[in-house]
């Protein structure tokens, strides 16, 4: 308290000036329109300035929430899609749909990549998804991107994802201009680069070309991207094999969806049957 005393008794005649001052301005902004303008101007400027950065700050701590959001979000489009594709499909055929309920081929389950390698020659994923949420073997794992690999490995909440960049990687694709089809596989050499193998002699095909999946398996539907042709040799090899440069990021994997056949069950049935 004493130093307070102390403090104005020494500054006394600063502080008085200082509060004549603060009376002397307020009185020129209230009594003179110019004046009166500029100053709200300028203070709305500089809240408006603090309110932006405190906006920000708030979107940047919110990012893991908002991102949540939009992968459920997603996950019900492609679900949505998945239907109205079925729908489709079946007046193009002239088939009678039961338009309530929907006889779709694939469904989606969302999950997070928690652990991913990528310079080994068999590459494996982790995902916290797993049994309880009706994840199995055999299923295939894709993003926004493009696809990433199939679940190999499930307990009862994670999977364990053989990723395409694993030696033991066959994953049917082919051209997205044509109907050529091929192996997708991968070399082990360069993570962003895997090898469509197989390939018809006849195929016509050049640098930039898009590979897609073929459909001919019960694990990833037709259409889903995969890449682009890198190069285009002058002659095939033996084997047939380009090298196709993935639209995936394969060092950086973060939210995923798992597909689900609802036919696949049915499918392996009709296929193991030998009568």
């Amino acid at each position: 308290m004493q130093q307070l005393i102390y403090f104005l008794q020494k500054y006394k005649y600063f502080l008085f000036f200082l509060f004549l001052e603060i009376i002397a301005v307020a009185l020129i902004i209230n009594n003179h329109s110019f004046h009166k303008s500029k100053f709200i101007s300028s203070t709305n400027f500089i809240t408006g300035g603090l309110y932006q950065k405190s906006s920000n700050i708030s979107e940047y701590l919110n990012l893991k929430e908002r991102n949540a959001i939009l992968v459920e979000e997603n996950l019900a489009l492609k679900n949505t899609l998945e239907k109205i594709t079925t729908y489709l499909d079946s007046i193009a055929t002239n088939q009678i749909l039961d338009t309530v309920k929907l006889d779709q081929n694939y469904s989606y389950i969302s999950g997070k990549v928690i652990k991913n390698s990528y310079h080994n020659a068999d590459n494996f994923i982790t995902i916290n998804r797993g049994k309880s949420r009706n994840v199995s073997k055999e299923m295939g794992v894709i993003n926004s991107k493009g696809i990433i690999g199939i679940t190999d490995n499930v307990s009862n909440k994670f999977a364990r994802v053989q990723s395409i960049l694993n030696s033991k990687s066959n994953i049917n694709a082919k051209f997205k201009n044509n109907n050529h089809y091929g192996t997708l596989t991968w070399d082990g050499k360069d993570y962003n680069i895997v090898q469509l193998t197989d390939i018809p002699r006849q195929a016509i095909f050049k640098e930039g070309d898009t590979i897609i999946t073929g459909g001919r398996s019960t694990i990833f539907p037709n259409g889903i991207p995969i890449g682009t042709v890198v190069k285009v040799p002058e002659e095939l090899s033996a084997v047939n094999s380009i090298n196709v440069k993935l639209f995936n990021d394969m060092s950086n994997l973060g939210h995923v969806y798992i597909i689900t056949n609802l036919h696949k069950e049915e499918i392996k049935a009709v296929e193991n049957n030998n009568e």
